[in-house]
């Protein structure tokens, strides 16, 4: 997981932003769930995917975290959407694909 934050160079003392990374390997979980959607003017039905992930319960990811999850070989970049549902065990986050800092 990453986030874009401000850097200070140690040398020049310059603040700039930088990718940086909070965590890594850690053991999740990705969730999919298809949704559709008819329209009221009886177009075709409109789909969407929701995307869960189900990660430990004591990482602070704050929103609009990069998270890259590998799982079969391939790997996908994510967002942090909404705040997390925690539970003593695992916390939910929302997610989304990354596009772009915001």
């Amino acid at each position: 997981m990453k986030v874009w934050q401000e850097v200070e160079d140690s040398i020049t003392h310059a603040t700039t932003h930088k990718e940086v990374m909070l965590f890594t390997n850690q053991k999740c979980k990705l969730s999919f769930e298809k949704q559709t959607s008819t329209t009221p003017t009886g177009g075709p039905a409109l789909i969407a995917q929701t995307t869960k992930l189900f990660i430990a319960p004591e990482l602070d990811i704050p929103a609009g975290s990069k998270i890259i999850v590998t799982q079969h070989s391939k790997t996908t970049e994510y967002a942090r959407s909404g705040e997390p549902a925690i539970y003593t065990d695992h916390q939910e986050i929302q997610l989304e694909l990354f596009e772009r800092y915001s």
